[in-house]
């Protein structure tokens, strides 16, 4: 995986390069003006010139995105528990879930300004909201995938149900709790984001709209720049976690592939 990771960075940031030298190029031949799309050079720039701006508003939406991922993560792995070991939460919890996935939350972060204010908590509870489903829905799919040839030998083991959760389903869910993870981090993000366009004071998507206001493209695509760099960090740690905490599911990619 090592080698094929750096091919895939390599690969990445060369095809980032191809693609931000013909916007550069395309922008300058045909002479576009800069409050309708900046170079990407003029938006570096913009970074360099105004670095504690940027990092400023870097951090409050970095908080707001962490923290309801993490709200998102716990909560969803509980409920997803609840849900396979419970006939009674299955009925009643899965078709809440469902229904929170299913309702816009552009709808609900208005309502949510006025049920919180304006303040972090708004941004914090929709991100969880937005990063909750994938969880729920691949821990289930997880919990629910073991074998059961492996279920029927903690049985005969007399193995306790307590037993059974730590030493066998939690740890097949694993990859795919992850695999909802990364989907849910992505999603945090979008979430904090929107509640700071409809309601927010500070963060990146709070810049957004007033580069958007003034019509500032540059810090406009700084700002998203910065918002896109955020997400990919994320994505990352939780990269490096399921490395970290589930080598044997990308062994089991690999020699997949080889095959």
């Amino acid at each position: 995986m090592g080698e094929f990771g750096r091919r895939e960075v390599i690969t990445a940031l060369l095809t980032l390069g191809v693609l931000g030298a013909l916007w550069e190029g395309a922008v300058r031949i045909f002479d576009i003006p800069s409050f309708l799309l900046p170079t990407p050079s003029s938006v570096i720039q913009e970074l360099f010139d105004r670095p504690d701006l940027y990092a400023k508003h870097l951090w409050v939406t970095f908080y707001e995105t962490s923290l309801g991922f993490l709200i998102a993560a716990v909560l969803g792995v509980t409920v997803a528990v609840g849900i396979v070991y419970s006939r009674l939460l299955q009925s009643v919890l899965y078709p809440i879930v469902i229904l929170l996935q299913i309702i816009p939350k552009v709808a609900i972060a208005p309502l949510l300004l006025i049920w919180v204010g304006f303040g972090i908590q708004s941004k914090i509870i929709l991100a969880v909201l937005i990063a909750f489903f994938p969880v729920v829905v691949d821990t289930v799919t997880g919990l629910r995938a073991v074998e059961d040839e492996l279920l029927q030998l903690v049985r005969v083991l007399k193995g306790q149900r307590w037993q059974e959760f730590t030493k066998v389903r939690f740890p097949y869910a694993l990859p795919f709790i992850f695999a909802g993870l990364k989907v849910a981090v992505t999603l945090a993000v979008i979430g904090a984001v929107i509640a700071e366009f409809v309601g927010g004071n500070e963060g990146l998507g709070f810049l957004v709209i007033i580069a958007n206001v003034e019509l500032n493209a540059r810090m406009s695509f700084a700002a998203l720049t910065v918002l896109s760099m955020l997400g990919l960090f994320l994505f990352g740690v939780v990269v490096a976690l399921e490395k970290l905490l589930v080598p044997w599911a990308d062994n089991n990619h690999a020699h997949d592939a080889a095959f």
